[in-house]
């Protein structure tokens, strides 16, 4: 099955990307990348490579080594553009999420909003984690005016978990982990038509899960829609989808 994987040029996050795409790819699906501008092999948000603080805080060493993998990927090296995609070719849609500012090219994209739409329409599923639920949250169903998720269960990244990053290393980082001035999960839960409906999950702010232990992992999946909170999520995210898939 083919993937469809939209990034912004820079600053996406490193385990959400590399940990489904080795997954996926693993289990036979074909992941198509896809830029605004096509062309150029987006970057992952150095940071998350070298360490936010005293080289803390950033991706553990077996999402890195996937990413350093996925860089020599032909597709990776060569995205498709947003506009020549045709989402009703693709049997899922994966949106990862990051924080820094290079994402907001993404997460605020109406061009992209349309081609998600347009996907969203056909049933077929999807997968937002941390930060990209806010693709979904943003793109409107031009059938009813509302967010596509409006009548869905969701989670995203935590108030507690964006706001505790935040404070942790404003001293070093500034306004690093704050993309926008109001948090995810505000952004989110405003879109919903019962706030109910959104799934905070465990508090968790260090374990994370693994290939192995989903212990302290958490997705909410909702008919063919699912949805993640973190990097930490993203091994069960990705076995979720693939399930999915099937």
């Amino acid at each position: 099955m083919r993937i469809l994987l939209p990034l912004p040029d820079r600053d996406f996050d490193v385990t959400e990307v590399a940990v489904p795409w080795r997954m996926l790819r693993d289990a036979g699906h074909d992941v198509v990348f896809a830029t605004e501008y096509g062309g150029s092999p987006p970057q992952a948000d150095p940071l998350l490579l070298g360490g936010v603080v005293f080289g803390q805080l950033g991706a553990e060493p077996e999402p890195k080594e996937f990413y350093r993998e996925l860089t020599g990927e032909a597709g990776f090296r060569a995205p498709l553009a947003w506009d020549v995609v045709e989402p009703e070719e693709y049997d899922g849609l994966l949106l990862p999420g990051g924080h820094a500012p290079g994402m907001r090219q993404y997460l605020g994209s109406r061009a992209l909003h349309t081609k998600v739409a347009r996907f969203w329409a056909t049933g077929r599923p999807v997968g937002a984690i941390c930060h990209g639920v806010l693709v979904l949250a943003r793109t409107i169903d031009p059938e009813t005016g509302r967010s596509v998720i409006a009548g869905r269960r969701t989670t995203c990244l935590p108030k507690y978990m964006e706001r505790g990053a935040y404070y942790l290393t404003a001293w070093r980082r500034g306004r690093y982990y704050r993309t926008y001035p109001a948090y995810v999960q505000d952004e989110v839960v405003a879109v919903l038509d019962d706030p109910r409906h959104f799934e905070r999950g465990p508090v968790e702010m260090r374990r994370r899960g693994t290939a192995s232990d989903d212990t302290a992992a958490f997705v909410v999946q909702d008919g063919n829609y699912l949805s993640a909170r973190w990097p930490g999520d993203a091994y069960l995210f990705a076995r979720r989808f693939i399930a999915m898939l099937a």
